[in-house]
């Protein structure tokens, strides 16, 4: 964890933006599988970690804004779970590490709360993702579960995220220290990667150097010949020679900051002349995007730029055409990039977004779009000196997708149909880094993952081993 005055400092900033009632924090549970005691991999709520820092279960914390206190509920191993699972440091000394003095154990919990709410306190609380804390909350405020997040606090909601969403140089410190992991992962993967493997085994190698190297998956990792999948969490593919092979994955460092990387490669280690052309318009959108990132650039204008410079990029080898700006607004470029261009990374992969994604990416000056593609669009707001983003354009070729605008004769003054039929087979592209905003401009995190075609197929040439050892 990080120092005890970080995580004071930080409830006391959180203080001063709710001014009074409560703040609970419940911690997460672990949660099982399939029978009680067979438990899924735990990983501790991201704002529990944000101001109380404590990588435990069955935890729950209470800023009380009004008496200026704060408390740790939980209890201590007793010798039936010590038998099974060992001692461990007890919650008041973990307390004491984030700067808590007073702990109490769990049934203490609906004593203070129910006194609170005798006095007419407010009870503020955040969305809930889990079933079990949901429960718990109910249980604690006599709210119908069902209703939990409908009368979440959204004043709460507004101070965390004004507080999470401006990464620190220690925040910044944990995520390159998750990218150092997913240099790993990806050059691995290149490395490996033959015609006639096995998608999972390829995942299975990667797998071993994100649980031996970190805290685990910022995600569940997509890799796969078929990346016109966007999220394709399917490894049963062989892989074959003349197809590319998505990597989109992640590392978590020790205090669980994330890192998300995606890189694009061919099984066979060379890139065919169809796959150098659509890969470097993907490349050239990415470092164009990039580029533009700097304090006060709204990121739905650098998105937009990214669709344009790929509908120019797919102009250039036949498969779009008209008017370039005609053709963006209209989203006709979205038949090829269909998705955002990024989203803001920390604790959470998609950072914050389970306080819900108009609160971080959109407010009254700036409001979502209705657009195919463009809607995806995660964040949209100016940058800031702080964020930490990630720019990940693409290229797919969805043949459902394809044949149903053909079918409609979608957009056919920008779209050339007879050639991009040629493409059905092509899969994907993706290429994706994270990007942190400092006050001059940006600085591209972690250090750099093969990324031109000529880095990526050198990696292939010089360091590729004749079999798994």
């Amino acid at each position: 964890m990080f120092p005890a005055k970080t995580y004071i400092n930080r409830r006391e900033e959180l203080r001063k933006k709710i001014k009074n009632g409560i703040i609970l924090l419940p911690g997460n549970t672990e949660t099982a599988i399939n029978y009680p005691s067979n438990t899924y991999y735990f990983r501790q709520d991201s704002s529990f970690l944000y101001y109380l820092g404590i990588d435990k279960p069955n935890l729950a914390g209470v800023i009380d804004v009004d008496d200026n206190q704060d408390i740790l509920f939980g209890n201590d191993r007793e010798i039936d779970d010590i038998v099974w699972m060992g001692t461990e440091e007890s919650i008041a000394d973990s307390a004491r590490k984030v700067g808590v003095d007073s702990v109490k154990s769990f049934d203490k919990l609906m004593v203070i709360l129910s006194e609170a709410i005798a006095k007419g306190k407010k009870i503020h609380f955040l969305p809930q993702y889990r079933a079990e804390n949901s429960l718990l909350i109910s249980t604690l405020t006599g709210i119908n579960p069902f209703e939990i997040n409908k009368q979440v606090s959204e004043d709460l909601i507004r101070a965390v995220i004004s507080q999470r969403i401006i990464k620190s140089d220690e925040e910044v410190n944990e995520i390159e220290k998750a990218l150092n992991v997913s240099y790993e992962m990806n050059t691995i993967a290149m490395k490996f990667t033959k015609p006639g493997m096995m998608e999972k085994e390829i995942y299975g190698l990667i797998q071993g150097i994100v649980l031996g190297a970190s805290a685990g998956n910022s995600f569940q990792p997509i890799f796969s010949v078929h990346g016109e999948t966007l999220h394709n969490h399917s490894y049963n593919n062989i892989m074959e020679s003349g197809k590319l092979a998505v990597l989109d994955s992640g590392a978590e460092s020790e205090l669980h900051y994330a890192s998300d990387i995606t890189r694009t490669f061919p099984v066979n280690g060379k890139f065919s002349e169809q796959q150098k052309n659509i890969y470097n318009v993907v490349l050239n959108a990415q470092l164009k995007a990039i580029e533009m990132m700097k304090p006060g650039i709204p990121y739905k204008e650098v998105h937009l730029n990214a669709a344009k410079e790929i509908t120019i990029g797919l102009q250039s080898v036949g498969l779009m055409k008209g008017n370039v700006d005609e053709s963006v607004a209209n989203g006709a470029h979205a038949l090829f990039f269909p998705h955002g261009l990024g989203h803001l990374l920390g604790l959470d992969v998609h950072d914050l977004e389970g306080l819900g994604e108009n609160f971080i990416g959109y407010d009254k000056n700036v409001k979502r779009s209705e657009q195919f593609g463009l809607g995806y669009l995660r964040f949209a707001k100016p940058l800031e000196t702080g964020h930490v983003i990630t720019v990940e354009p693409g290229i797919y070729f969805i043949p459902q997708l394809i044949d149903m605008w053909k079918s409609e004769k979608k957009f056919e003054s920008f779209i050339d149909y007879a050639e991009v039929s040629k493409y059905l087979d092509f899969g994907g592209i993706r290429i994706e880094d994270d990007v942190l905003i400092t006050d001059t401009g940006h600085r591209v995190l972690g250090q750099p993952i093969p990324k031109t075609i000529e880095e990526v197929e050198t990696v292939f040439l010089t360091n590729k081993p004749n079999e798994i050892k």
